[in-house]
């Protein structure tokens, strides 16, 4: 017998849901059953051309910054408006800005970092979790953090510090939850090939340079970070909880 991956009828938020990772993390969960809610900021006619490819009776697409606490939580409660409920939430989004030497970052600069990639997913945290608790049930929480989060990423404090503090919030949360039965998990992946990471890798040299710390010699695909989502959300992976994925070629040992 095949064993499947599968979600079925249940509901789950994916933030920056509109391409790279979290658009394949969006197809992967719709084949699997889900009803699906995304977030996305500007790509309004890549998420529309999304919702009609994964049909809109179970595929909704919300436009938010996710910048601010009051931007998560509406988030949030426009898809429980709308599908009555909140199984899982995937916390994809967020921006990795610029190389910058800490002495020329500006206090704006790394408070706009915390606010997209640490505050507002706190914020969406706190909002599912009530949300949860409120039903009653199993809930799962995914939290996208990235190589850069553990091994750190020079001329990027603001982007690893941001991307390691998500990492000890998954261990907390997890500590917290398990006896409500909500699972907390993350995924740091390596390099990926996605708009974000197109101008480093689009550059012969840097792509052979990035090529050279990753022994299975390539870079990942979406659709490799959005299965072990998947996963974490499923029953077969029902003994766990606060761990960190690394899914990143085995860079994550020699780095």
């Amino acid at each position: 017998m095949a064993v499947t991956l599968s979600f079925a009828n249940g509901v789950v938020l994916i933030t920056g849901g509109s391409r790279g990772i979290g658009a394949a993390c969006v197809r992967l969960f719709a084949e699997a059953g889900a009803r699906v809610a995304f977030s996305y900021r500007q790509a309004r006619s890549q998420a529309e051309a999304l919702v009609r490819e994964c049909g809109p009776h179970n595929c909704l697409a919300i436009a938010s910054e996710l910048n601010d606490s009051e931007t998560a939580q509406a988030l949030v409660a426009a898809v429980v408006e709308h599908y009555g409920r909140l199984d899982a939430l995937v916390v994809n989004h967020g921006i990795a800005p610029p190389e910058l030497p800490v002495d020329q970052m500006t206090d704006a600069r790394w408070r706009h970092t915390m606010a997209v990639n640490l505050d507002s997913a706190f914020a969406l945290v706190r909002s599912a979790v009530a949300q949860m608790k409120a039903q009653e049930g199993p809930g799962h929480i995914v939290l996208i953090s990235s190589a850069s989060g553990q091994r750190g990423e020079a001329r990027l404090c603001d982007y690893g510090a941001s991307k390691g503090a998500i990492i000890s919030l998954t261990k907390s949360l997890a500590a917290e939850l398990a006896s409500f039965g909500i699972y907390v998990n993350c995924v740091a992946p390596g390099w990926v090939n996605t708009d974000m990471a197109a101008p480093h890798l689009t550059d012969p040299a840097l792509r052979e340079g990035i090529l050279r710390t990753i022994p299975l010699r390539r870079v990942g695909t979406p659709e490799e970070i959005a299965a072990p989502v998947l996963f974490l959300c499923t029953p077969h992976a029902g003994f766990m909880t606060g761990e960190i994925m690394n899914v990143n070629g085995g860079s994550a040992m020699v780095g």
